[in-house]
């Protein structure tokens, strides 16, 4: 019996790479090709898989041995959708030009490119009448960007806390279960396959920081790039940050946040977008989220709280995100639509680390007398810094000093990182031993 989608029209899909998510994808198009064309209304053709090697043997991808090609430029030019799953910034830009100028849609998971050019891309969309869908570039499969662009648009999103990287977030949640160091723990992500041989992209905060750009010019109206992110990494984080977390019934985490910031009359003055560790109760939604998960937690005007919670890496979880993309954009070709086009009417201006406001934990080692917790207190009072908690503690027996352990009220960052440097002035403090910021309150 022929399947009841033989007749329908055909859109002819290229697919730009082939490795652990364009072989999902390419999986994905073959095996569930019946279902994506009823619910499209026409048949996903696969016309074409753009590898650098397309000799090479792929058993574990379905497809006909002759779709691979090395000549992506001429593939995209013959294709109604286009899915880049290259990743990089070129050729992948110029791929996904080309592809809109000869009347593509695009499905792309390129975060990079998007942090860095996204503008250029929605203007050559928008120019030629395409789509350009990007799901799959912030946190796998959890459905984020589509809430950003469409379902929370006739809201006010005021904040965006994010753990969006699952290296980092596994690699913390082990130091903190485990006891483990960071190297040690970095080589158990590598060896379980959640790690690049390479980890340098997502320890020192690069894929978040892309992510975050992504995410702050949808919630905010506004262009940011993954230049205007302020970024700190994880390979500072310490055992003793995650027990000094511990204590403070916290966890540590590698948080993207996103903020609109206002002036003294309540009006948007600017965007606060930054990338880096982080102590938050282990209360907060986001302090539970486990191992390599990723989840996004998002504050709204009228919306309120809302948290997207799911797998951010792998194959198929991106894939799934990949294929939600396309099947919107192939309805979107049939009907004679379009998806949302860049929306940067507000025009913020980003604004420098030192205005973000945050609250900092704050480990002293301190002379055991007299007098000493006025002088400490005396730095924050000038520089306009509240301290909420003071803990204290003897370090050991025959030991002259002590431990004074502070969390402070929010604060701009520039006044908590001056008062920072005031302490390590004090002849009182032997050593300011930690300090890390502390968000989710």
């Amino acid at each position: 019996m022929a399947s009841p989608t033989v007749d329908l029209p055909i859109l002819k899909v290229a697919l730009l790479g082939c490795g652990v998510v364009g072989s999902s994808v390419a999986r994905m198009l073959v095996d569930n090709a019946d279902d994506l064309a009823s619910r499209v209304g026409a048949r996903l053709e696969l016309i074409g898989i753009a590898v650098r090697r397309p000799d090479r043997a792929r058993p574990d991808v379905p497809v006909d041995p002759s779709l691979f090609t090395a000549d992506a430029d001429t593939l995209v030019r013959s294709a109604d959708i286009v899915i880049e799953v290259i990743g990089g910034i070129d050729p992948a830009r110029e791929l996904i030009l080309t592809a809109m100028q000869h009347g593509a849609s695009v499905v792309t998971a390129n975060k990079a490119l998007l942090a860095e050019d996204g503008p250029t891309l929605y203007a050559a969309a928008g120019e030629h009448g395409v789509d350009l869908y990007y799901e799959a570039a912030v946190a796998g499969a959890i459905p984020i960007v589509r809430p950003m662009r469409e379902s929370l648009v006739g809201d006010d999103v005021q904040r965006i806390l994010g753990i969006v990287n699952g290296t980092t977030n596994f690699v913390l949640d082990k130091m903190d279960s485990t006891g483990a160091g960071f190297a040690e723990t970095v080589e158990q992500a590598q060896s379980l396959g959640y790690a690049e041989a390479d980890p340098t992209a997502d320890v020192e905060g690069f894929d978040a920081a892309a992510k975050a750009a992504i995410l702050a010019s949808l919630a905010f109206h506004t262009r940011v790039s993954i230049d205007d992110v302020h970024r700190e990494g994880i390979t500072e984080v310490t055992a003793a940050d995650i027990q000094a977390a511990r204590d403070m019934d916290a966890v540590v985490k590698l948080l993207a946040i996103c903020e609109l910031v206002r002036d003294e009359s309540g009006a948007p003055s600017g965007v606060s977008v930054r990338v880096h560790p982080a102590m938050i109760a282990r209360s907060h939604p986001l302090g539970s989220v486990r191992d390599a998960y990723n989840a996004v937690f998002v504050e709204a005007t009228a919306a309120g709280e809302l948290m997207f919670y799911g797998k951010g890496a792998g194959g198929d979880p991106t894939s799934s995100a990949v294929l939600g993309d396309v099947v919107a954009v192939a309805r979107h070709r049939l009907a004679g639509g379009h998806g949302p086009t860049e929306s940067a009417y507000a025009d913020l201006p980003v604004v420098d680390m030192g205005q973000a406001t945050t609250r900092y934990h704050i480990s002293l080692a301190v002379a055991d007398r007299p007098g000493v917790l006025a002088q400490v207190a005396s730095a924050f009072a000038e520089h306009g810094v509240s301290i909420e908690t003071v803990r204290q503690r003897v370090l050991g027996e025959g030991d002259e000093r002590a431990s004074l352990v502070i969390v402070t009220h929010r604060a701009t960052d520039s006044a908590l990182a001056a008062t920072v440097d005031a302490l390590t002035g004090l002849d009182t403090v032997d050593a300011v031993v930690s300090w890390m910021r502390v968000e989710g309150a």
